[in-house]
């Protein structure tokens, strides 16, 4: 086995296992990103393709510190406000987002260079981006997308990641192609299906059984974290493909502009 992959595999092995620890301790994994601001977390949420990655990454491309961008650990504290930690993976982003931020051209000169990323990135993406194609790159109406390390977001992409803080505020965008970015009202709430457990995680399933923590546990303590987070200021917004009308857009919901 190559030596990347056996990096690779001792991270995931550790990674599952504090995972199992932080759970085992009350934290539950919400299915969101996040970004914060002095000590202030946004959580960004909704389904696969609702610009989640989408919003985070705006918000911390304008000074905001990327807490993740796809899961995150939350738990109420004793003072009753609801804590957020991140959940250390590789951020996904596609082609099509990653040249609209302005990072593609930076992430192929950093590949010619000689500089790796992620271990789980298809070959087709690394290749695409090598020949620096900027169409989404699809495979059975899935899109394929470009794996960078946190540190690698730092780095080749000038963001400031976060360590996590307290939960302030609930944004639910929507992406809709030529629309204007606008707030809307569609009823959209924190729901069950926003959480991950082992029925429901499809991207990390603990298939080595480390995380050890039995189906169904404490339900009142998940239900006083929907309550506490559902009690937050809540913003359902729709955001087009106009990357400087959508950052204002997040900015003013936010209040961070």
């Amino acid at each position: 086995m190559p030596g990347g992959d056996v990096a690779a595999a001792t991270a995931r092995v550790a990674r599952e296992t504090v995972r199992g620890v932080l759970q085992r301790a009350g934290w539950f994994v919400l299915h969101a990103s996040a970004v914060e601001r002095g000590g202030r977390v946004v959580l960004v949420l909704g389904g696969k393709g609702a610009g989640k990655t989408t919003s985070a990454l705006l918000l911390a491309r304008h000074g905001a510190g990327l807490v993740a961008n796809d899961r995150v650990f939350v738990r109420v504290a004793e003072d009753g406000g609801v804590d957020v930690l991140p959940w250390p993976a590789a951020a996904a982003v596609g082609l099509g987002l990653l040249d609209a931020l302005g990072w593609l051209d930076g992430v192929r000169e950093r590949l010619e260079a000689g500089e790796e990323l992620h271990p789980t990135q298809r070959p087709a993406v690394t290749e695409a981006v090598r020949a620096g194609r900027r169409a989404p790159l699809w495979e059975g109406g899935r899109e394929l997308k470009v794996q960078l390390w946190p540190d690698q977001l730092v780095r080749w992409c000038g963001l400031t990641l976060s360590r996590g803080g307290r939960a302030a505020a609930l944004v639910f965008p929507r992406v809709q192609a030529g629309a204007v970015p606008a707030v809307e009202e569609r009823g959209r709430e924190l729901e069950d299906a926003d959480f991950m457990a082992g029925a429901t995680e499809d991207r990390y399933p603990d298939l080595l059984g480390l995380v050890r923590v039995p189906e169904g546990r404490a339900p009142t303590a998940r239900g006083e974290v929907v309550r506490r987070l559902t009690a937050l200021p809540r913003h359902e917004v729709v955001l087009a493909h106009d990357l400087a009308a959508d950052t204002e857009l997040l900015g003013k919901v936010t209040g961070w502009t």
